[in-house]
């Protein structure tokens, strides 16, 4: 059956939000996941090649995946906020997907800054189903407050990661309660130079999991 794909203007709370919404290219959907993009103020949007791969491995192992731009990235209105109005854009983008699609579970997966957003925002919801933190900036003080939490989470992280190195990521994992995995990718650099396929592959192998299948 042929992918559905729509470019959507959703209401944000800023104004209209720029969003992609992808379903699996040989099945329905199993679960809804909303994907998280890098830091708008550093070039990121929904169009991120990492970002790209994580839709891409979601949507492999059976999930429709929603993108969007924060405010003020593209074709969003607004502007930056400071990751507090990011993190209500997020809210009303997953309003919108969880009413397109009441009858599946969602989860949440996000890159970079994206993935303090969906651990600060899936850490909060009692019914989100799992969370796939990629390129955690573990390096940050402020990351080790997020995420701390009985949701099921799993992290993807670069071995070369230069804003969450290995010593970083592994101090702040190892402080998180709860249901968690952690994933090595051999790479160059936070944003998996070398081995976006390798990556892709990553995110597949933890999305059919999450997914149970």
């Amino acid at each position: 059956m042929p992918r559905r794909i729509e470019s959507l203007m959703l209401t944000g709370p800023a104004g209209k939000l720029e969003a992609l919404l992808e379903e699996p290219e040989d099945r329905e959907p199993r679960e809804a996941f909303l994907v998280c993009h890098p830091h708008p103020k550093f070039g990121g949007t929904m169009h991120n090649k990492v970002v790209y791969r994580i839709a891409r491995g979601l949507r492999r192992a059976g999930a429709v995946v929603l993108r969007f731009n924060y405010r003020g990235v593209n074709l969003s209105e607004g502007k930056y906020d400071e990751g507090i109005g990011e993190i209500e854009d997020a809210r009303a983008v997953l309003d919108f997907l969880r009413a397109r699609y009441p009858a599946l579970p969602y989860s949440l997966a996000g890159f970079s800054f994206g993935s303090r957003i969906i651990l600060t925002l899936g850490c909060e919801s009692q019914t989100v189903g799992s969370l796939l933190a990629v390129g955690v900036p573990a390096a940050y003080t402020e990351t080790a407050a997020l995420g701390n939490c009985n949701v099921r989470r799993v992290f993807i992280q670069s071995t070369n990661d230069q804003f969450g190195p290995v010593p970083a990521m592994q101090a702040y994992f190892d402080q998180l309660d709860g249901p968690k995995r952690l994933i090595w990718v051999e790479a160059n650099d936070h944003f998996f130079a070398g081995s976006l396929d390798k990556f892709e592959e990553a995110v597949f192998e933890a999305g059919a999991e999450l997914l149970g299948g």
